[in-house]
């Protein structure tokens, strides 16, 4: 039986948007075992910001207003659980969250319990399309 040992979010700059006001990223969601291997558990998820309004005084590149911690911190959100609805707490939300991972991890091979995967160390790895735009570059 494999275990896990920690989450990966993998972020990419979108192909799509063009436009130096706006980003587009891609996040996939990947379970790290304890052997190495690697298992996509979302591959569906992504995010995307825009500049609006502004002036001469101000610039009109996103990237003037992005960082990577800021980066880091929304892949891990649009990886993570929801926000509640339907007059559900966090804590439900966020139960029903790491259930469905560990039974996608279960139907893998991986012995999980659904409550310590909320524990688990959680990095995220920046594509190298998104570092290059955030560092300047233009886009490719």
């Amino acid at each position: 039986m494999a275990f896990m040992a920690r989450f990966v979010t993998h972020v990419e700059l979108s192909d799509v948007v063009t436009d130096p006001r706006q980003m587009s990223v891609s996040a996939r969601l990947e379970a790290e075992l304890a052997d190495g291997r690697s298992l996509t558990l979302l591959d569906d998820r992504g995010w995307s910001s825009a500049l609006h309004g502004g002036g001469e005084d101000r610039p009109a590149d996103i990237r003037s207003y992005t960082s990577i911690e800021e980066i880091e911190t929304t892949a891990r959100m649009v990886v993570g659980p929801d926000e509640p609805t339907d007059g559900r707490t966090h804590e439900e939300v966020a139960a029903g969250h790491w259930a469905r991972l560990a039974e996608t991890l279960g139907r893998q091979g991986v012995d999980v319990d659904a409550r310590e995967l909320g524990r688990l160390p959680h990095d995220v790895v920046l594509g190298e399309r998104l570092r290059a735009w955030i560092a300047g570059e233009d886009r490719p």
